[in-house]
């Protein structure tokens, strides 16, 4: 029984092999006529090649047009839902009888007012016109408030002169009242024959006139030994200038030139050709700096050097060694060729 079973199964087997064979055969066949059919095919058109690349990857199936249909109707009832839901459903609220009243009571009181307050501002402007034609002659340190509201002035005007006669001011002549901001050039003119002052501040007019201070004499000071006493000798030097002098002279180390005077804060070339021949200087007592030495703090307060430059300076003091002349101080870069000149005369090596 056994061998009979498998000498059915063997050829079996041995059909479904060649089965097998004949449609790989088959296929290998049917290539061959496909490639040759291609090699004497005619070429396709560009157009034909387009063509077929939009319906390979742009066709739609019937369920996918009617998605997209239906999504676009969604959309357009989106956008469009909101003019209709405003035009048919959402209604103006009109007013109450009650509040339409209000409304027109509350514009009647606004227009009376606003006459009321037209009829107080011209008849107030009326009497005040009637005023300025009024003028008379005065004394501007006696009269008061109404003389002055007489004259044509206005109340904050007159105030304004009552609060600087208050304050101990006085009108000596009569161009006294045009440097008063409250009364115009026009004011002025108008006011001017009728006022009249009193023969006490005219006499005391003519004394101040004759009054005059004492000129300094001419003397010549040495600037760099000076103290603020005697710089204030100098004749177009005071107190305020003498302590600027000063103070500047401690940051620099003495002046070794007359043109540095300029450096000083409020002295300008006017100023500077004032005292020029008053003054002298001894560069002998300029305080000197030894570049070799000077750390930070020695060097941050003088006039000529930056924060910047007082770095670089000690850097390179470091790396190379120290400095022997103003030669090895221009190998400093940040250092301009002016800069070295101004601090030559306070240098030491």
């Amino acid at each position: 029984m056994e061998p009979l079973l498998a000498s059915r199964f063997k050829n079996k087997l041995k059909n479904c092999s060649t089965y097998v064979l004949v449609e790989i055969i088959l296929v290998f066949r049917l290539n061959d006529k496909t490639l040759m059919h291609q090699k004497h095919a005619t070429p396709r058109s560009p157009h034909l090649l387009i063509k077929n690349w939009l319906t390979t990857y742009f066709s739609l199936t019937k369920r996918e047009y009617n998605a997209l249909l239906v999504l676009f109707g969604l959309i357009s009832l989106t956008i469009v839902t909101p003019y209709f839901y405003e035009k048919f459903f959402i209604k103006e609220q009109l007013m109450t009888s009650f509040e339409t009243k209000a409304i027109r009571e509350l514009s009647i009181i606004n227009e009376k007012t606003y006459r009321n307050n037209a009829s107080r501002y011209n008849h107030a402007n009326s009497k005040e016109f009637k005023v300025r034609t009024s003028l008379f002659k005065f004394d501007p340190n006696q009269i008061g408030m109404e003389d002055w509201k007489r004259l044509g002035l206005s109340t904050k005007q007159a105030q304004s002169i009552i609060n600087y006669r208050d304050k101990g001011g006085r009108f000596y002549k009569t161009e006294d009242l045009k440097k008063m901001y409250a009364v115009s050039p026009a004011m002025f003119e108008r006011l001017h024959p009728y006022i009249e002052l009193p023969d006490r501040f005219k006499k005391e007019d003519r004394n101040f006139e004759a009054k005059s201070f004492p000129k300094k004499e001419m003397v010549i000071i040495e600037i760099n030994s000076a103290d603020t006493i005697n710089l204030d000798k100098i004749k177009g030097v005071g107190a305020a200038f003498a302590r600027r002098i000063v103070n500047y002279r401690q940051r620099l180390g003495g002046f070794y030139k007359k043109e540095q005077l300029m450096e000083v804060y409020g002295v300008d070339s006017l100023k500077f050709e004032e005292i020029k021949s008053q003054i002298q200087i001894d560069p002998s007592i300029i305080k000197k700096i030894d570049i070799n030495r000077a750390d930070f703090e020695a060097l941050k307060n003088h006039p000529y050097l930056k924060y910047k430059q007082i770095n670089a300076i000690i850097q390179y003091r470091k790396q190379h060694g120290d400095y022997m002349s103003i030669a090895d101080l221009k190998k400093v870069l940040i250092l301009s060729s002016q800069t070295i000149e101004q601090l030559t005369p306070y240098l030491q090596f």
